[in-house]
């Protein structure tokens, strides 16, 4: 069972078994590094199947982190300092969009993924904002399994340019 708090653009994840806690929160301009080094280990294996750099490698993230659109979480036991997760949204007048989400290989299976998709939903809650929205590379099968379980439907597939992607939406009210 899995208890999530906001405060203050933070949220505080508990995990009742072990009350392990684990904390989302605004990356700070110190965070950057950390943010660039997770993306960039997190998409890196996309670049041979999907033939280009995936967008969020090229992201500006100190800008993102600036504009406060970077959320990070760390995680005790991957031998890791600093932030290993991360989110990257945006909020808009009908929805959150989800621009990237990335965990560090070494926190693989850790339950990191998923404790950060529920942060997502509690900030567009919080925000009062009814749905969630994210696309991912049609050639990225694993996100295509994922986001379904959490409760996402494909909305539409689209080429942009180099990139294949499927449109994802989550209705939260």
């Amino acid at each position: 069972m899995v208890a999530l708090r906001e405060c203050s653009g933070w949220a505080e994840v508990a995990t009742v078994r072990g009350m392990e806690r684990q904390r989302i929160r605004p990356a700070v301009s110190s965070d950057v590094p950390a943010v660039k080094a997770v993306t960039d280990a997190a998409y890196r294996p996309y670049i041979e199947r999907i033939g280009v750099v995936p967008r969020p490698m090229e992201a500006d993230h100190a800008a993102n982190v600036a504009a406060g659109k970077v959320f990070v979480t760390d995680e005790p036991g991957t031998g890791r300092a600093g932030p290993v997760g991360l989110v990257v949204l945006e909020a808009h007048a009908d929805h959150l969009f989800l621009d990237s989400i990335a965990v560090h290989p070494d926190a693989h299976g850790r339950g990191v993924g998923r404790r950060l998709l529920r942060f997502v939903d509690a900030h567009a809650r919080a925000l009062g904002l009814p749905e969630v929205r994210l696309y991912t590379n049609a050639m990225m099968w694993e996100n295509q399994e994922i986001y379904p379980r959490y409760g996402y439907e494909v909305v539409e597939r689209a080429v942009d340019g180099p990139y294949d992607r499927v449109h994802y939406r989550k209705r939260l009210l």
